[in-house]
């Protein structure tokens, strides 16, 4: 029977899609090889390791909204899913490396980027936890199937500039939030009795910065 372990070994802001991907490039072992493996479908549940690192000051400050007050971390700070990313192995004797997809967001409402928003140096301490399907032949040449076992997982501490060169990709130099529909519309009919042309002009004017927006103008 298989019996597969999984290493993360890499990963790189995919620049060629319409939508921000990382690629987490994954290492699949079989101990010991003795099944010739025929494929593998494999998942895989992504979680944030955050008591797994220190913060300093800043980040602290900016975390707030998502653990609290920092005298609180102690009991608020948790594994928090990020999402799921799922890849097909084709046939392969001993080892077989592969790319995980992880689809991502600037979406500031999303916990996962708040979390790496509010980061300002270092890596992300990240958890896959994998399941799946393998299918093997067997030593009388029969397809086999087994599920991946629920305990195979494995940690990887993500450098915090393989999300950025991804945002700055595809959101360069801007992020963006939702509002309510009814906030939007007085903020758009603000715009308009301002005379403002964009969005900074007008959000910088409502923090009270009225001379940058006007020079904006």
């Amino acid at each position: 029977m298989p019996d597969l372990e999984f290493q993360v070994t890499g990963v790189e802001a995919a620049t060629r899609g319409l939508t921000p991907l990382l690629h987490f490039k994954l290492e699949i072992s079989n101990k010991p090889e003795k099944e010739t493996i025929q494929a593998v479908m494999l998942h895989a549940q992504v979680q944030i390791q955050t008591p797994q690192r220190a913060y300093n000051a800043d980040e602290k400050e900016k975390l707030v909204e998502l653990f609290g007050a920092p005298e609180r971390w102690g009991q608020t700070l948790r594994n928090r899913l990020w999402g799921f990313c799922n890849t097909t192995v084709g046939a392969f004797a001993g080892k077989v490396e592969t790319v995980l997809a992880m689809p991502c967001t600037f979406d500031l409402n999303v916990a996962a980027t708040k979390y790496f928003q509010g980061l300002e140096e270092g890596d992300a301490p990240v958890l896959f936890l994998f399941s799946g399907s393998v299918f093997y032949e067997s030593k009388g040449g029969q397809l086999q199937v087994e599920q991946i076992s629920w305990n195979k997982e494995c940690a990887y501490r993500m450098p915090l500039q393989a999300w950025r060169d991804l945002m700055e990709h595809h959101f360069p130099n801007s992020a963006w939030f939702y509002v309510n529909r009814d906030v939007f519309e007085r903020l758009c009919a603000y715009k308009r009795s301002q005379g403002f042309t964009n969005w900074d002009e007008t959000i910088s004017c409502l923090l009270g910065d009225e001379e940058k927006a006007r020079a904006a103008v």
